[in-house]
């Protein structure tokens, strides 16, 4: 009976895994390949994450398959949520992306309640809890710093669209990763544009949703 076989990267806040899956028939097999090491960075009161060692051990990750000599029919990333990175217009990322511990959030969401939106209509268009890290509130921080990385940016790519870019130099907007930044309507199943438009951020900086 012939196999099909999956690559799919496993990324947490510690540690990342790539894993081989094999589906024969109705069963489903699944071997860890690599495992490797993930932590924060914690430059100059910020913590940022090592968005290139990430793609290094991606790319071991598929090495270490390919010597496997199988043929795969499909990749996946899996990350944590809410995190994302800047693109210039030449297509380079700009710096290291923020960490969602990041204390530069602390209290930007009750001051978001208070100066943009309240807390019942933001929850009303997305359906999301509300948290400190959540993405909606990191921009809205790095909006009012002026922060370097925005203001530069020609697309913002969420951590596991941002490796699946270095890895095929496609952008695209995943849907499910997208729906973590309380920024996705879930009715329209598109990014609100009312919300982009109240935090000055175009909705030309996302790349087209997929799913």
């Amino acid at each position: 009976m012939d196999s099909k076989y999956f690559i799919a990267f496993d990324l947490g806040a510690t540690s990342g895994r790539t894993i081989l899956g094999t589906l024969t028939g109705d069963k489903l097999t699944l071997e860890e390949v690599t495992r490797f090491p993930n932590q924060m960075l914690q430059l100059n009161g910020h913590f940022y994450w090592n968005i290139f060692s990430l793609y290094e051990n991606l790319k071991k990750g598929l090495t270490a398959v390919a010597q496997k000599k199988v043929p795969v029919t499909s990749i996946g990333i899996d990350t944590w949520g809410v995190d994302f990175a800047f693109v210039n217009e030449e297509g380079a990322l700009i710096g290291l992306p923020y960490a969602y511990r990041d204390p530069q959030t602390i209290g930007k969401k009750e001051e978001f309640f208070e100066k943009v939106m309240p807390a019942d209509e933001l929850y009303g268009k997305t359906g999301i809890q509300h948290m400190d890290f959540n993405s909606i509130f990191q921009l809205y921080t790095l909006k009012q710093r002026k922060d370097f990385g925005l203001t530069h940016a020609s697309r913002l790519l969420f951590m596991p669209d941002a490796l699946s870019y270095l890895l095929t130099g496609k952008m695209v907007t995943e849907y499910t990763i997208a729906s973590t930044s309380q920024l996705l309507n879930p009715e329209t199943r598109k990014l609100d544009e009312k919300l982009l438009e109240v935090l000055g951020v175009s909705k030309f900086l996302f790349a087209d949703m997929v799913e």
